[in-house]
């Protein structure tokens, strides 16, 4: 009896944690640059000092989707849209190097450059600070160029370049806060390769459809196992009674 209760009530609480992130791929159905994830359950033996009579479930996030969202065009000046396989250099609440496509920046009012969440844009010198100006703009290959306050619309001058990286998915990894990182720290150099779009913002890459569908099936799987848990607790049951009427 013991064992299928084990059974059930582990593959019960991973399936609760599968929940989770699937619930957490569709609550970022709307976030600018957002990468959803995959999840698996394989079984796993429970070792220790006695046979590895038991196994139970196990959830885990074996890989991030990276293919691209849709692009949405909004005019501003200010947001950027990477290309292909690239991604925007920022640096983290902590200092590291980390890598994002949400390409809503903003300006604040020391004239750094910093995503919508607040985080710096990275540059070919760190991060990037701008002088007081009336326009800016942005070319493909991440050149910052504007107009000074106060200057002429021919008055163009070129600031800075964006850090952009390409590199390979497979030496990628998302952090809790959804922004991307080298695995083991690892820091990527500039591409020439990477482009950008001015005046677009990519959306989310998750697909609610599929999403919805996944959240479906495991709330029917995790009914699945509290009927098992039921069924154990009712044979337990029955077997104890069966042992007082002989006792």
């Amino acid at each position: 009896m013991d064992r299928a209760l084990y059974l059930a009530m582990s593959g019960g609480k991973q399936t609760m944690h599968a929940q989770t992130l699937h619930a957490n791929n569709l609550a970022n159905v709307s976030t600018t640059g957002f990468r959803s994830d995959f999840e698996q359950a394989r079984s796993m033996q429970v070792n220790g000092e006695h046979f590895p009579s038991r196994v139970y479930a196990m959830t885990e996030n074996p890989a991030t989707r990276f293919e691209s969202g849709g692009l949405i065009q909004t005019g501003r000046n200010l947001d950027v849209a990477v290309q292909d396989n690239g991604f925007i250099t920022v640096q983290d609440e902590l200092g590291r190097e980390a890598y994002t496509r949400a390409g809503d920046f903003q300006i604040t009012s020391v004239g750094q450059l910093v995503t919508s969440t607040g985080l710096p844009v990275m540059g070919n010198d760190g991060p990037v600070f701008l002088p007081p100006l009336d326009q800016i703009t942005f070319g493909d290959d991440g050149t910052i160029s504007i107009v000074p306050q106060g200057g002429a619309a021919s008055e163009i001058a070129v600031i800075n370049q964006l850090k952009l990286v390409t590199p390979d998915t497979k030496l990628l990894e998302k952090g809790n806060s959804g922004l991307i990182y080298g695995k083991d720290g690892q820091v990527f150099d500039r591409s020439p390769e990477a482009k950008v779009i001015s005046g677009f913002l990519e959306g989310s890459n998750v697909n609610a459809v599929e999403e919805m569908t996944h959240i479906m099936s495991l709330s029917r799987r995790f009914e699945l196992n509290i009927k098992v848990m039921d069924t154990v607790r009712n044979n337990e049951n029955a077997s104890a009674r069966i042992l007082q009427r002989n006792g």
